[in-house]
């Protein structure tokens, strides 16, 4: 295969998409996923023709290097780029994890700025240097394609970074990376710094140039536009703009910037646009993370138009207030109506629409729970059938499960709940008062499972659609010892979707506490040595 350094010398105008969604994205305060879910994703991302898929850092626990591995297994098109610090037992974990793949990069980083250099790595700058040579030399000896990375590199002293960008490149760096780490500059000043690096690095001829913005000022796109007119070739980002802090540079932003302002911008990619909408709802899914509401390209109102002035231009000319079409991102409309009597070929027809394909078992349990759902409201709207897919969807995999429950309130109190959960195939049931409703439930699942540790710090509930009969989306999240997980739960009832959300966010802090066992740890050392 040839490598993406000559793709893109053979097309100037190409930009790599490298996705970070499984490595930066997941590091997101709760956004872990298990490995069926990483596997999930990164079909996806592959299916959505994303160049480099980050599939994480290896070493940085047993359950990263056994999904960065597995995701290698299944690739067939997409690079797969472990990350990894500048030091030996990292490249090893990540040149361990990515051996399956057909594709293999090794992406190493370390910081440069003054800040970072003396604070966080207490190195001088001849120091960083050395590490740099030494770590890109010595990755390149396992893979052909080295990206290397400075880490601040919007706040590192431009003469410094200009040094440090040609070491890695003469060291065998087939990609330069220049994160804004912390969000910090603006698109005039990071085009500028990129276009310094072009002009300056007498061999940056052999690399291709890559941005990592940070959306902390809320620019992370703005600023990846930027560097791209200024010489950069490789943008990293992530579905629905996940990540640290305020998040990343947003795919599906990106992505449709180019396409929509292609006059000004006049790049290519091989994302298919299509599979935007899909990948979008899929993560919030997964992640329990829901899209805000105004969020741009994905948001439930960035096709909506509410507005009389509005309205009327877009019956006249949907051009008059629309820059793109819902369908360029996969939001397709029907005028397929469903309800209590539809069928299950209906069903399945009006998922494939709103861009959902499921296996005939999934299918079955969606269309088991659409039937439900339809007994309880007159209509059914597209909100509603993408909430209960996504819903089965991110409970599918939990190992406690809400059998029944039921609640006795009044304005005097105390409120009472009963509730039965099934815990790996075993059920057991508990009776608890509350100050409210959802306070004895809460109790309730913590009396059958016990969790002192963990402390609720977000509850929230939204209503999916319009009407007294509307499904609720609560999203739950829940801190023990640093670890920050969200749960999700969808439901006409509001008492059941808490419960619901609860219980997602008590399994995936359960399997949070399962990682980096001394066992878990030991067994993949072993594997890494042994590859």
């Amino acid at each position: 295969m040839t490598s993406m350094f000559d793709e893109i010398r053979k097309d100037n105008a190409r930009v790599v998409i490298f996705d970070t969604t499984l490595r930066d994205g997941e590091q997101s305060p709760g956004c872990s996923m298990n490995l069926e879910e990483k596997l999930k994703m990164a079909e996806i991302l592959e299916t959505m023709g994303v160049d480099v898929i980050e599939a994480g850092f290896p070493v940085a626990s047993p359950g990263d290097f056994e999904a960065v591995n597995e995701i290698a297994k299944r690739a067939e098109k997409s690079v797969i780029a472990g990350l990894c610090r500048a030091v030996q037992k990292d490249i090893d974990a990540v040149v361990a994890a990515i051996k399956p793949a057909k594709r293999q990069r090794i992406h190493t980083f370390i910081s440069t700025s003054p800040l970072h250099m003396k604070y966080k790595l207490q190195k001088e700058p001849h120091e960083v240097l050395e590490a740099i040579a030494w770590s890109v030399g010595y990755a390149r000896k396992h893979c052909d394609d080295v990206e290397w990375s400075a880490e601040d590199g919007s706040r590192t002293e431009l003469d410094f970074l200009c040094r440090a960008v040609e070491t890695a490149i003469n060291a065998g760096a087939t990609t330069i990376n220049i994160p804004d780490t912390v969000g910090y500059v603006v698109p005039s000043e990071y085009g500028a710094l990129i276009k310094s690096l072009v002009d300056r690095v007498p061999n940056i001829g052999k690399a291709i140039l890559s941005v990592h913005c940070h959306n902390d000022l809320g620019l992370a796109v703005a600023n990846s536009l930027a560097g791209i007119e200024a010489g950069a070739r490789q943008i990293e980002c992530t579905i629905n703009g996940i990540g640290e802090r305020a998040g990343n540079a947003a795919l599906e932003e990106v992505v449709m910037a180019l396409r929509t302002r292609a006059d000004r911008i006049p790049f290519t990619n091989r994302i298919d646009t299509t599979k935007i909408t899909g990948a979008s709802r899929t993560l919030a899914a997964i992640t329990g993370m829901p899209v805000q509401h105004n969020k741009a390209i994905v948001g439930a109102n960035a096709f909506a138009h509410e507005s009389g002035i509005h309205q009327d231009g877009m019956l006249k000319n949907a051009q008059t207030y629309e820059i793109m079409t819902p369908e360029s991102v996969g939001l397709n409309k029907s005028n397929l109506v469903l309800g209590k009597h539809s069928g299950r070929h209906a069903f399945k027809k009006k998922l494939e629409d709103l861009g959902y394909t499921l296996s005939d078992t999934d299918l079955d349990d969606a269309f088991a729970r659409f039937k439900i759902v339809a007994d309880r409201k007159k209509e059914i709207f597209d909100e509603d059938l993408v909430a209960l897919v996504d819903d089965e969807a991110a409970h599918a995999h939990d190992n406690i499960k809400l059998i029944t429950m039921s609640v006795w309130s009044s304005t005097k109190g105390p409120q009472r709940a009963t509730l039965t959960l099934e815990i790996d195939g075993q059920q057991k049931s508990a009776e608890v008062d509350g100050n409210g409703a959802i306070d004895a439930l809460f109790k309730a699942i913590a009396e059958i499972i016990p969790h002192p540790e963990a402390k609720l710090s977000l509850f929230n509930i939204q209503a999916i659609t319009g009407g007294t009969d509307a499904q609720a989306e609560v999203t739950v999240r829940l801190e023990e010892d640093g670890k920050t997980v969200n749960g999700q739960g969808t439901d006409t009832d509001t008492l059941v979707a808490s419960t619901r959300a609860y219980i997602h966010a008590l399994n995936k802090l359960l399997v949070k506490r399962k990682k980096n066992r001394p066992e878990d740890i030991t067994t993949t050392k072993n594997r890494i040595q042994s590859i």
